[in-house]
């Protein structure tokens, strides 16, 4: 977990039109429900394509390329493929799956499972430690040299270490934060001026913009990584925690209860919906930008979902309210390339993966200004590429500007939980949100569930 010291900042809307948050979705839908929350880790037996050796052609699962559709992201992967096949012996082939599959289903599980996993593939901070609890991850830190190292913004490497060690390297760093259209703020008599601080004001905005055919706000609904990394926010800002730490109690806290208790409240009061559309909560034009709600909660990956699919949408941006006593902060979310172990050729793909993500010179640093700032909307994690990303001017958009200045600073690393916790916070959330559960009652019940696991856990620190 880290506190960012960017100037500003927030996931993703990965493939072509997909956002980050729909497939984070996806990955606790489906992906969780299927394979996540078994006690036993369903890839400690796991062997690679030809179980570690030196292959001459390594595959690549990703959900982004070559999309059928040819999209601006599927292109990057494309011609980031094909740069290095041009000038390395070990060639990389893109194997394209559909967030449905590569998250919400278990292609990839089953892939490990079955002893033929991908060489590369893409996962973020709340996966990590399924994959490297399944001793399925490569050590990258040999070929990442101490300034590829030192120039990732402080704490952004954090969740994808161990003693030390790089396992992943992210392409991005993706804040969360509320959105909210200008027409319906104006039509409800509003302004700018009545952005809400507080929770209590955020339930009295809402309510005030809540009509017949619009909801006044909306948080993610469906059970996944997805809806507990958007929570995880509410539950830090009381000063509440998942897990047990620094000698202070973990997921039954005041803290927590009224975090639940006021989603829980936005659903019960009528202003927030019980269900979002099938996109999910983090696909703003779907959403916002169709006029179901006239304020949601999602990602700086919004931003090019909206200059795409919603150009004439008017909209703002704002931090995430703050209850009565609480510290401001923010999710950080943002996937990262990681390299199989038990692979056909594990050295060729970390190499892959610090030349893609790591190279320190110009074409390394214009290679990821183009992902985070031109083909998608994120925070670049590496400090030469939001530095060259600033001085292209691509944070003046007042959106991404308010994103820089007013969201990301306080952010938080998106946590990595075992699936044990994951699930525990997600029964307690899904209970309480949309089952009337009383908060406390549910946290009692998860945090004994957490409790309990993490007193008899091995594995890599939880974060």
């Amino acid at each position: 977990m880290f506190r960012s010291d960017l100037p500003s900042w927030t996931p993703s809307r990965p493939p072509a039109q997909l956002s980050r948050r729909s497939l984070l979705r996806g990955i606790g839908g489906g992906l969780v429900g299927a394979t996540l929350l078994g006690s036993t880790p369903l890839l400690s037996a796991c062997g690679g394509s030809s179980g570690g050796g030196d292959a001459k052609e390594l595959t690549f699962w990703n959900f982004y390329g070559p999309n059928p559709d040819g999209n601006p992201q599927s292109k990057w992967f494309v011609d980031l493929v094909d740069q290095w096949n041009k000038n390395n012996d070990v060639k990389i082939k893109l194997h394209y799956l559909p967030v449905t599959e590569y998250l919400g289903g278990t292609a990839l599980q089953t892939a490990f499972s079955s002893g033929k996993g991908p060489d590369i593939f893409i996962i973020s901070p709340g996966d990590f430690l399924r994959y490297y609890n399944g001793k399925v991850l490569t050590d990258l830190t040999p070929h990442l040299g101490g300034d590829a190292i030192s120039d990732f913004t402080d704490g952004v490497l954090d969740t994808r270490k161990v003693n030390g060690k790089v396992y992943g390297l992210p392409m991005e760093v993706e804040p969360l934060a509320m959105y909210y259209s200008v027409d319906a703020f104006e039509r409800a008599g509003l302004s700018e001026a009545d952005l809400p601080k507080t929770w209590d004001a955020l339930l009295d905005v809402a309510g005030k913009l809540t009509n017949p055919k619009r909801f006044g706000v909306m948080f993610e609904t469906a059970p996944g990584y997805y809806q507990n990394f958007t929570w995880y926010p509410f539950m830090w800002m009381g000063g509440g925690s998942a897990i047990p730490e620094n000698g202070k109690p973990g997921f039954n806290t005041e803290a927590v209860h009224k975090a639940l208790g006021f989603w829980q409240d936005a659903v019960k009061s009528g202003a927030a919906p019980k269900k979002t559309k099938a996109e999910g909560g983090g696909n703003l034009p779907a959403h916002l930008g169709a006029g179901y709600c006239a304020m949601q909660q999602s990602g700086i990956w919004s931003v090019s979902q909206m200059e795409t699919d919603a150009k004439n949408v008017k909209y703002g941006v704002f931090p995430l309210p703050v209850p009565a006593g609480g510290t401001y902060t923010t999710d950080l979310g943002g996937w990262a390339f990681v390299a199989n172990a038990k692979g056909g050729n594990p050295e060729a793909a970390a190499k892959f993966i610090a030349w893609a993500l790591g190279s320190t010179d110009a074409d390394g640093v214009e290679r990821m200004r183009q992902w985070n700032t031109v083909v998608k909307t994120n925070i670049p994690a590496r400090k030469s590429v939001r530095d060259a990303a600033t001085k292209a001017g691509a944070f003046e958009k007042p959106a991404l500007k308010v994103f820089m200045e007013q969201v990301a600073p306080g952010g938080r690393g998106e946590p990595r939980y075992t699936p044990e916790v994951y699930k525990a916070v997600s029964d307690a959330l899904q209970a309480t949100m949309l089952n009337g559960a009383d908060p406390a009652g549910a946290a009692a019940d998860a945090a004994g569930k957490i409790d309990t696991f993490v007193k008899g856990y091995k594995g890599a620190s939880i974060l």
